[in-house]
Parts: structure tokens; C-alpha cells; sequence
């Protein structure tokens, strides 16, 4: 797991005290975004677990801990109800049942909700045309506005940054160009060239359109985690003697809510220069595009996905 995850050279309690830093510094980092981190464990009535791998959960991860009956049909409610408060509502459940087999829970919630820092003017929002990876057609609502904006054309693509609140916070947008594609795009993805990219983009006046869209999404991770080499740790091979006995991780799920639109703080003023103004280029995002919600400060990708049908 430490080697898929590429914290093999990094001892427990680094990699321990690292994550505490990083949750403290992402949340609340700006009084127009906001973040909730939270951690929980629900553990079987009955079964005891390691005393001190729960309290370094609760002591770096903030993990609120319980042990419920999970025979009782009420403990799926429990955590479900603990899903839906942390994430504002837009997840209402991850457990749909439990198995009699089933010994613990490790849930991780994460809510984010960014104003950006110059808003689109809901007036300015029209139909317009996206255009779907199968060549036909889709009429959205495009939202519109001109202004200065990050940008970086890459050899396949070009980019813009859309900033939430004081700007340490920002939604990038990766549009691949009409002669490439999203899948050409997703193969150069890779940390070497996003931190390249991120380095790049240079402040440029564009008129911006962009799709609002909302994206609900979920995945049972096994297979991935399997390919990426963590196959072991879905087996009786399994070593989690650090948590408790005989363990092994049946299933990792994954689900994600994300929702774009207007809303924003209060638009900014634009200072006139007397002069020739030139016409803005047009970002327009009419085609699958590649987005990730980025935190400057620690380098963090908070979110990130593909939009191939705005919704």
C-alpha cells in the first residue's frame, strides 16, 4: 500500500503528521471557501481492536470512532445519517448493507463549496451547444464572462483557471484541442506534466463560457487498487495485525458529488484604461473537458474529473 501510494520511503510517524498539517491547513482556508475534512470508524460490537492504531486515527485524522451492532438494520442508518451531515447533504449514504462477515468501516467524507472570486452574471446564461465524444449534439446552459484568467496552451490542449475567493483556491480547465480528444489528454496526464502546466499559465483577458454542469459519480476501487499493485490487501494475505486480528479490506467505495454554477462573491470592479481595448479570445468549453479543484498552498488536488455529457 505505502509503494502504490509512493510513501514507502516515509516513516509512520512522518507520514502521520503530514496528513494532521495538511487537513489543518486545507480547512477554513478562506472565509469564501468552505472545507470539511472528516474521518470516521465503525467498528462491530464485540470485536477489539488495536487501541493504539484507533487513537492515532482519532489523534491525526480526527476519526470520530463508535462500535455499533451491525446486526441491528438501524447501524447502516447511523453511518449513512454521519455521511449525509458531513457532506452537506449531497451524499446521502455509502452503506447500503452490511455483511455478516463485515468488521469495520473506514469512512472518509470530504464537502467543499467555493464563491468564486468573480462571479457570472446569471443574466448572461444561454442554450448552448456542447458537443458529445459519439459527434452529436447537446443544448446546455453555458455560463458567460469576460475577464483576466490564468491560461496555458499545451501541445494538445489549452487551460484556464477559474479562482475561488482570495485565489489559493482554484477550478482548472483542460480542454483538449478539436483535432485531439479527452483519452489523448488523460494518457499525458501524469505528475511530472501537471506540475509543468500548473507552472505555466501566464494571466490573459478572455471571454469565458463555460457549461454549469453536476457531476454524481461512484465506484467500488478494488480493481484499480488491485492493477495499481495493492492486491494483497484485499486478501487472506493481508497483514493488518496493526489494526486487529485476521483482517483483510473487502471493498474501498468511492463517491463523489460536484456541482458548478453562477454563484459567486460579489463581482468585481473593472478599472477602465482609456485606449484601444482588443477584442477578447474566447475560452469556450463546448466539447469533454478534464477539471480539477487545486489548493495553490499545498499543492493539492482536491477534486478532479472528466466531463464528457454536462448535466
Amino acid at each position: 500500500m505505502a509503494e502504490v501510494l509512493e510513501i514507502d520511503e516515509l516513516d509512520l510517524s512522518t507520514i502521520n503528521q503530514s496528513n494532521k498539517a495538511l487537513r489543518d491547513s486545507l480547512e477554513n482556508p478562506d472565509p469564501k471557501v468552505e472545507i470539511s475534512i472528516a474521518n470516521s470508524i465503525w467498528s462491530r460490537q464485540g470485536v477489539e481492536f488495536n487501541s493504539e492504531f484507533l487513537e492515532r486515527n482519532r489523534a491525526f485524522f480526527g476519526a470520530e470512532i463508535a462500535s455499533l451492532d451491525f446486526s441491528d438494520p438501524q447501524a447502516t442508518e447511523i453511518i449513512n445519517e454521519w455521511v449525509d451531515t458531513n457532506t452537506n447533504g449531497k451524499i446521502e449514504k455509502i452503506v447500503e448493507r452490511i455483511n455478516p462477515q463485515t468488521l469495520l468501516f473506514l469512512i472518509n467524507a470530504i464537502y467543499f463549496k467555493g464563491n468564486w472570486q468573480d462571479e457570472f452574471d446569471k443574466s448572461m446564461t444561454r442554450p448552448g451547444t456542447f458537443h458529445l465524444p459519439n459527434g452529436t449534439e447537446k443544448r446546455v446552459e453555458m455560463m458567460r464572462r469576460e475577464g483576466e484568467y490564468p491560461y496555458f496552451r499545451g501541445e494538445n490542449f489549452e487551460a484556464t483557471s477559474l479562482p475561488y475567493g482570495d485565489g489559493r483556491m482554484s477550478m482548472y480547465i483542460f480542454l483538449p484541442n478539436h483535432n485531439s480528444n479527452l483519452n489523448k489528454f488523460l494518457r499525458d496526464l501524469n505528475a511530472e506534466n501537471w506540475e509543468d502546466w500548473i507552472s505555466e499559465f501566464q494571466e490573459r483577458r478572455h471571454d469565458m463560457i463555460v457549461p454549469r454542469f453536476k457531476l454524481e459519480y461512484e465506484v467500488s476501487l478494488n480493481d484499480t487498487l488491485e492493477a495499481l499493485g495493492m492486491g494483497i490487501a484485499f486478501g487472506g494475505g493481508a497483514d493488518f495485525s496493526g489494526m486487529g486480528p485476521s483482517l483483510f479490506i473487502s471493498e474501498v467505495r468511492h463517491k463523489t458529488f460536484v456541482e458548478v454554477n453562477e454563484e459567486g462573491t460579489e463581482a468585481a470592479a473593472v478599472t477602465a484604461v482609456v485606449g484601444v481595448k482588443s477584442i477578447p479570445s474566447v475560452f469556450r468549453v463546448d466539447r469533454p473537458f478534464f477539471f480539477a479543484i487545486y489548493d495553490a498552498e499545498t499543492e493539492t488536488i482536491l477534486f478532479m474529473g472528466t466531463i464528457t455529457e454536462p448535466m
